[in-house]
């Protein structure tokens, strides 16, 4: 078959891999002029780092399983990291079991009945039965009132905002679920992260891609799908550019973009897609002279900070490899509409300055040597009680025409590993015979 995929993400790089393994021929569609979605890089310091801050954890077997197959999963470092919370001023680590214990913001028995309950869901298995329960309800029940109000409503709010009340206990229960699979004993996590960055993973894909005959046009958004009587056969990127026709067409972008580019699927699967809500992410990335903290991941429960965390990447990867550099992600979810995403990124960065100096009250803008600003308008599916009733299929409602997007990663959040998952899922989907001998 000739197949088209929209989004040079992990997830439409991974399909391409996958049904070129197959032999089919394959042309992939990339709005960005850089591949790889929001593990996407850009060149500093010598190198390159990602638009949006990644690390790969120990339970991550999709990803690690394609980097072995790729030949890079020898180029993939694991380095214990350091995380911590900023409340009320104070930076407490918050890497290991004995950090808890110490968590002065939370009583004694308080921060005992959080270890628990926290140890209970990395080994509860059966998500279902959390399905009906809002992270809210259920935490504020088996952790405790002070728990909630101290560490998770803060966190919450900052992910979700106005929605915090209304996320899942499914979606929480997998955030402390996957970390759990990267802790060894009782000692801090262990991360991965390639040397070179993801763009190694991203560039061993695309090679692949390309030797299997594959096609990758980047800087190519795709403005419309087209259809030939029931079935899309031909792209709209610009009046001159119409390429098609294709047997199967599979879209890796946003229910949001969906919805613009596939205005005529049914009313039952465009009532599903418009049911979707995201937050968007917004990164400023500094180039420093110095560093900010001593924690690579910073959450911040303080409501006076104007950004929700401080993901220091040097205080993981040694500064050395980045010339001497100090990289820091600050990083927001907001909402897609947010005044924040209209400001140029010198005056986004004064707007943080108090957020910034509550961290490290020495800072300096001095000491900014160069900085960077990444948004992306639907960064991260909001997942609600019952969510799983709402998810669109990634067969749409026309015969040749698939849809894989985070939306569709469940109960999992949205992450990497979970992307490749997905490629590999719908190239299944696409090459099965029954679906080829319906055509």
């Amino acid at each position: 078959m000739k197949i088209a995929i929209i989004g040079g993400g992990l997830t439409g790089l991974t399909a391409a891999y996958e049904l070129g393994k197959d032999g089919h021929k394959v042309e992939l569609f990339e709005a960005e002029e850089g591949l790889g979605g929001q593990a996407r890089t850009f060149p500093v310091a010598g190198t390159r780092l990602e638009v949006f801050y990644h690390h790969l954890f120990l339970s991550d077997r999709h990803i690690l399983g394609l980097a072995e197959e790729l030949g890079v999963k020898d180029r993939i470092a694991w380095i214990p990291s350091q995380s911590g919370f900023l409340h009320n001023g104070t930076i407490y680590p918050f890497s290991t079991p004995q950090d808890l214990l110490r968590f002065r913001p939370l009583y004694p028995w308080n921060r005992l009945r959080l270890g628990l309950v926290t140890l209970f869901l990395m080994r509860y298995k059966n998500w279902q039965a959390l399905e009906r329960f809002t992270a809210e309800e259920w935490i504020r029940r088996w952790a405790g009132r002070q728990a909630y109000e101290v560490m998770w409503r803060p966190l919450l709010t900052g992910k979700f905002g106005s929605a915090a009340s209304d996320v899942s206990m499914t979606w929480f229960w997998g955030k402390i679920h996957l970390r759990g699979g990267s802790r060894q004993g009782i000692g801090a996590e262990r991360l991965g992260y390639p040397e070179g960055s993801f763009q190694v993973l991203i560039d061993a894909l695309t090679q692949a891609i390309e030797k299997q005959g594959g096609r990758i046009h980047t800087g190519a958004p795709v403005r419309m799908i087209q259809l030939d009587g029931w079935r899309v056969s031909n792209l709209y990127i610009r009046e001159d550019w119409k390429p098609g026709p294709y047997d199967t067409i599979i879209a890796t972008v946003s229910s949001l973009v969906m919805r613009r580019i596939a205005p005529f699927l049914s009313r039952e699967y465009g009532n599903l897609l418009r049911r979707a809500r995201y937050q968007g992410a917004l990164c400023l990335v500094l180039q420093m002279k110095h560093p900010l903290s001593h924690i690579y991941w910073l959450n911040i429960t303080d409501p006076e900070s104007p950004f929700v965390g401080a993901i220091e990447h040097t205080n993981y990867i040694p500064p050395e490899v980045y010339d001497g550099r100090h990289l820091v992600y600050l990083t927001n979810y907001l909402d897609a509409d947010h005044a924040y995403f209209e400001l140029p990124k010198e005056e986004l960065l004064r707007t943080y300055l108090p957020g910034i100096k509550r961290i490290n009250p020495t800072f300096d803008l001095d000491w900014v040597e160069e900085s960077w600003l990444f948004a992306d308008p639907a960064a991260q599916p909001i997942i609600q009680p019952h969510y799983g009733q709402d998810i669109p299929p990634h067969r749409t409602s026309v015969p040749n025409l698939f849809l894989a997007n985070t939306t569709q990663i469940y109960p999992e959040d949205r992450g990497t590993n979970y992307s490749v998952r997905l490629g590999r899922k719908v190239a299944r989907l696409v090459g099965e015979p029954a679906f080829q001998s319906s055509r």
